[in-house]
């Protein structure tokens, strides 16, 4: 029997609420969100939508940058029975209005840097308004119960890149990424801290989100990647389990001074896993395995690559870079403990 009926209700309420659910690094200062402020702006949230009359199974999107309003709206709108479209905001202005009308979005959550991207005809709410203009003035702490899901009833779309035409919506049901999350929840990941940078409107970052929302960890959220913060991030407030790809390692790698006075040297150990195979080495020009690799990092912030078929003997450094690697939608998971 599964813990979970309603992807937008994984908070555990019988631990404790006062933990810090979210460490938002996207204002001037760190913003420190707990999981009891967190359950209740995403039940404000539902309350308000079903308050404009909304029906159950109509969408809203979000366009925003990541923060902790985006994942308070984003649980918020599936508790409410309705579904999530969370847009890329790096798409063109037509794209964004393509896939708002192609979803038949009736509401936008947004921040103030993509409101001129909503088109006029849809309402939006803005975050980071006071309460007679904005996200504010949903949020008034009271209780709502999650409306429990049908068989397959879609929780969220997310829509494709775009590559090769128009992105195309992909409807995701609540019970299949309960399912994600049930599968990778143990006991031992509520000590994890979460470095969150990719877009919330990624399955990457949404997934991680989620499964530390269930698993009562903490997540450290940047609005956005760039090397300096992230490194900065990883240091000051000791995360333990890291989301990226290739390329943000490259850029990372590239900030020696930053990453030498970084507090890596008080790792004790660092695990990683990449989902997928590189393509090839950029240094050594020799090409990967086809079959998945098994990677490893040791403590001396080395990672060796070894397939089926042969080895590239090129290194990664986490103080520089012996060997780059060109991948494509390569997903690595980083894992450190501290001493």
């Amino acid at each position: 029997m599964t813990a979970f009926t309603n992807l937008g209700d994984l908070i555990p309420r019988d631990r404790d609420l006062d933990k810090i659910a979210i460490i938002d690094l996207g204002g001037r200062l760190a913003r420190e969100v707990s999981y009891g402020q967190l359950d209740s702006m995403a039940n404000d949230v539902a309350r308000a939508l079903s308050a404009r009359g909304l029906a159950r199974g109509e969408r809203v999107a979000i366009l925003s940058a990541n923060r902790a309003e985006y994942l308070a709206a984003y649980y918020g709108i599936m508790r409410a029975g309705l579904v999530a479209v969370p847009v890329s905001f790096k798409f063109p202005r037509s794209t964004v209005h393509f896939i708002l009308r192609d979803a038949d979005a009736k509401l936008v959550f947004c921040d103030r840097s993509r409101a001129e991207d909503c088109p006029p005809d849809i309402p939006a709410v803005h975050f980071g308004e006071d309460r007679n203009r904005g996200f504010g003035r949903v949020l008034d702490g009271s209780a709502f119960d999650a409306v429990v899901p049908r068989a397959r009833e879609p929780a969220m779309f997310l829509y494709t890149s775009g590559s090769t035409g128009m992105p195309k919506g992909v409807v995701l049901s609540h019970q299949s990424h309960i399912w994600v999350v049930e599968t990778r929840l143990t006991d031992d990941l509520a000590r994890r801290r979460y470095l969150i940078a990719a877009p919330l409107y990624h399955m990457n970052a949404l997934a991680l989100a989620k499964l530390a929302c269930a698993a009562h960890a903490t997540i450290v959220l940047l609005p956005q990647f760039t090397a300096p913060a992230y490194i900065e991030a990883i240091g000051r407030y000791r995360c333990t389990w890291l989301t990226a790809v290739p390329p943000m390692i490259a850029m990372m790698l590239r900030e020696k001074e930053l990453l030498a006075r970084t507090a890596w040297a008080r790792r004790r150990s660092v695990k990683a896993s990449w989902k997928r195979s590189a393509v090839r080495c950029r240094t050594c020009r020799s090409p990967t395995p086809t079959a998945r690799p098994r990677p490893a990092l040791s403590c001396s912030g080395r990672i060796r690559r070894a397939g089926r078929s042969r080895t590239c003997r090129s290194a990664i450094r986490i103080r520089g870079s012996s060997c780059g690697w060109s991948t494509a939608m390569t997903a690595t998971r980083i894992r450190a403990c501290w001493k």
